[in-house]
């Protein structure tokens, strides 16, 4: 492990790594450089490598860990599952935005609408998501009909 640096580290690492992505999208939406930032898979790359780095060597040893809640509870409440669970939020969590920012670019769907989803599907994945959802069903209604 240290050869990556400290759990603390990749976690605050992990964070940083999908900040500047977040904050394009929430703050500047309109900006022609955000979208061509955005654009690019890529973007996600950062939270995922970490992910990788602490997992595959792990695999073997945390693969049938997941049979219970004990069993999620104990791998979670270590450092290592700790920070493993916080990139793989990150990395999905920036996922999701990216493509409901995106999305909602290419359907006209109202940045200031957007920003309190994108804030949201960061802070609260599955919440935003849902929200965006939501929004994005009552658009795509509403365009049918005109």
């Amino acid at each position: 492990m240290e050869a990556f640096g400290s759990f603390e580290t990749l976690f605050s690492l992990g964070s940083m790594l999908v900040l500047p992505f977040w904050l394009l999208m929430i703050f500047l939406p309109h900006w022609g450089w955000t979208k061509r930032i955005i654009q690019s898979p890529w973007i996600i790359i950062g939270p995922s490598l970490i992910y990788v780095v602490l997992v595959v060597p792990q695999a073997s040893n945390i693969m049938g860990e997941f049979g219970s809640l004990a069993q999620v509870t104990a791998l979670l409440s270590t450092p290592f599952g700790t920070v493993v669970g916080w990139v793989h939020f990150l990395a999905f969590d920036l996922f999701v935005g990216r493509w409901a920012y995106l999305e909602s670019r290419e359907y006209g769907i109202n940045a200031f609408l957007m920003a309190p989803i994108l804030f949201f599907t960061f802070m609260l994945g599955p919440v935003g998501f849902v929200a965006y959802l939501i929004v994005r069903t009552i658009y795509l209604v509403r365009t049918k009909r005109n």
